[in-house]
């Protein structure tokens, strides 16, 4: 790209699920500096509309619960009419809870899949025919957690390893069509939902730099640079390419890891289930 040539999302649609707060948020600040118009959606209206309201003219907001088919469905469509069809679509949205899997409320465990694993697939449902037509690029948020599971994460887990493969498949089966498909892959970012006692202490035993945590606006900022390369694999921290490579083996390590540490956490800590977590997580609770 010359100087003097735009950046490749100046001008562009670009759809942003879970933009309510957190690192939805920061996305929407990162694309509105790049020069893109950003759809806005989520559960929490009157966050919505602040965050929209920070970008008069060039970020607009729907409220929708992102596992009610008929209700993204009908978001996708006033998108379209009002704005036209996107360019990039970000399935960001999703919720944590912690608990061991024994204890763990059962609705809450089945919500966190809901969220994160199903709402990802309506999201891709309802925005897809849109990206057929600018041959355009998905990107799914998934997780360190795609790649080694965690103890005491075990829905979040099941969750993002599951739109991992889910974004793998529908990559191939698109390419043919010019829509691109990349996956994110990010370790912690400083936001509400990380903030739980329980993921403190785990934090704090996990070797450097896993128990690392990120400013979320430099960690957007690269997942942004990555949209703009239609990039098959976005790693927010470029350790994470290295736990890649290194992923058949993870599993055992940190089983051995925590032989030791959760009995001591079990301890130490509110060892009980969490509910979903945060304000975002309130929202989404049924």
């Amino acid at each position: 790209m010359s100087p003097q040539s735009p950046p490749p999302l100046s001008g562009r649609l670009v759809v942003v699920t879970g933009a309510a707060r957190g690192l939805g948020t920061c996305m929407v600040r990162a694309l509105v500096r790049r020069g893109a118009t950003v759809a806005l959606v989520g559960l929490e209206e009157a966050e919505l509309e602040r965050v929209a309201a920070s970008f008069p003219g060039r970020a607009h907001h729907w409220c929708a619960d992102i596992t009610g088919e008929a209700a993204l469905t009908e978001v996708a469509a006033r998108v379209q009419q009002q704005l036209g069809p996107p360019s990039v679509v970000v399935a960001n949205a999703g919720v944590a809870a912690v608990g061991s899997f024994l204890q763990s409320d059962a609705d809450t465990w089945r919500r966190v899949i809901e969220v994160n694993l199903i709402g990802s697939s309506l999201t891709a449902r309802a925005f897809l025919p849109g990206l057929l037509t600018t041959r355009g690029y998905y990107m799914q948020v998934a997780s360190l957690a795609s790649i080694t599971a965690a103890p005491m994460m075990s829905a979040y887990c099941a969750s993002k390893s599951g739109v991992e493969a889910f974004a793998h498949a529908l990559r191939a089966e698109v390419a043919h069509r010019g829509v691109d498909v990349g996956i994110a892959y990010l370790s912690w970012a400083d936001t509400e939902m990380i903030n739980a006692a329980v993921l403190r202490e785990l934090r704090a035993r996990l070797p450097w730099p896993a128990g690392k945590v990120y400013r979320p606006q430099a960690v957007a900022d690269r997942l942004v640079r990555g949209m703009e390369r239609r990039a098959p694999a976005l790693y927010a921290q470029p350790w994470l390419r290295a736990a890649q490579v290194i992923r058949a083996g993870l599993p055992a390590v940190v089983t051995r890891w925590f032989r030791d540490e959760l009995p001591r956490l079990e301890h130490q800590s509110d060892y009980e289930d969490s509910g979903l977590i945060g304000k975002g997580g309130r929202a989404a609770t049924r």
